[in-house]
């Protein structure tokens, strides 16, 4: 009878880990194909603006079948490092030590979530 109560949780434990690596594999995949689709979008839409630009269509609408396309310019901003910090410190505040003092000030404050999680490694 003990034998068998410790056998449910196993047969659960080995049918949970099939369940995560086929997630896990489907998830990769998916991120894959996304990845693909989202650099031919942006490939079109470089050539769809190039083009539109060339013919001197910028303030003109495309319709399509649930609204319309138009160029817009948008700003991306690049990604708030230490690296930026530091440099950018290093703009208002001459000295090196005491921006240093900040950045490793900032790195030690930092809020730090630790959780278990599991890993796939491919031999």
């Amino acid at each position: 009878m003990q034998n068998n109560q410790s056998l449910v949780p196993q047969r659960t434990f080995a049918e949970n880990v099939q369940k995560w690596v086929y997630l896990d594999t489907q998830l990769k995949n998916a991120n894959e194909k996304l990845r693909t689709m989202k650099d031919l979008k942006q490939q079109l839409g470089k050539e769809i603006c190039d083009y539109m630009v060339q013919n001197q269509m910028q303030n003109k609408k495309i319709g399509i079948t649930d609204g319309n396309l138009r160029i817009h310019e948008k700003k991306d901003y690049s990604p708030l490092t230490f690296t930026y910090l530091e440099k950018t410190l290093l703009d208002i505040i001459p000295d090196p030590e005491q921006v240093e003092y900040i950045i490793d000030y900032l790195k030690e404050k930092r809020e730090i979530k630790i959780s278990l999680d599991i890993k796939r490694q491919n031999d």
